[in-house]
């Protein structure tokens, strides 16, 4: 193909009919272009300055600005108070609330439709109730996203019985995920945060970074011990017993 701007009897023939643009236009847009190209570099270099700053030292610097300046600076500022606001939201719990059955619906079914809520019904004086609450403050911190709750169980359900503690519910836009009922489910005293972090986990309330059920690992290691144990019979026993 041709090549429009070359200075060509066929491109003359073709400016001349209106196809082309005339020499002065071709060049006015070259020349329009390489400004809007140089004005977005310019841009990119004031918010490249800038980047390290925060929302604090970009308003007590706003007045050494140019009006070049001021638009580049504003569309960083937007994009980081959306960052900030983003982290706040995603980081606005991080350890155990403690409810009573009059919280429950303002706490739990009216959470906000994106947030995952662990409920841990107990009582006082319930040793296995005690580990998980103190697993459960651990897990807090390092889930903030995640709405922690604790309640003592009969402030929530009247007459729960003590046999089914401790109780964990699980819920999202205020539906039941995932429910662990009893100290069966838990383990016993033995539970280890990690192990309760991924019970949790397989809910999709939280997001491990543990790689397999540490359960497994445990279970694994007995099975080991228990085959270690077990005497093997000899070939010498065997022949006396035939």
């Amino acid at each position: 193909m041709q090549d429009p701007n070359a200075d060509t009897e066929w491109n003359d023939i073709l400016r001349k009919k209106g196809i082309l643009p005339s020499k002065e236009k071709l060049k006015e847009q070259e020349q329009a272009e390489e400004e809007r190209e140089q004005q977005l570099l310019q841009q990119q270099s004031v918010v490249k300055t800038y980047e390290d700053m925060t929302l604090e030292d970009l308003e007590e610097n706003e007045d050494e600005f140019s009006e070049e300046d001021e638009r580049a600076i504003e569309m960083y500022r937007q994009q980081r108070l959306a960052e900030w606001k983003a982290t706040q939201l995603k980081n606005k719990f991080g350890q155990v609330l403690e409810i009573s059955g009059q919280d429950y619906v303002q706490e739990i079914t009216r959470a906000s439709k994106d947030i995952w809520v662990v409920l841990h019904l107990y009582k006082q004086g319930i040793p296995l109730c005690a580990l998980i609450n103190q697993h459960l403050s651990e897990l807090a911190k390092k889930f903030p996203d995640v709405k922690f709750v604790k309640a003592i169980s009969t402030t929530c359900i009247p007459n729960y019985p003590d046999r089914n503690l401790p109780t964990i519910f699980v819920y999202l836009k205020g539906d039941i995920k995932a429910q662990f009922i009893g100290p069966l489910v838990f383990g016993g005293m033995n539970l280890t945060k990690d192990e309760l972090e991924w019970k949790i986990s397989e809910s999709g309330a939280i997001k491990t970074d543990l790689e397999e059920n540490p359960r497994k690992q445990i279970q694994d290691q007995l099975m080991t011990s228990i085959k270690c144990s077990v005497p093997t019979r000899s070939k010498d026993s065997d022949s006396e017993d035939d």
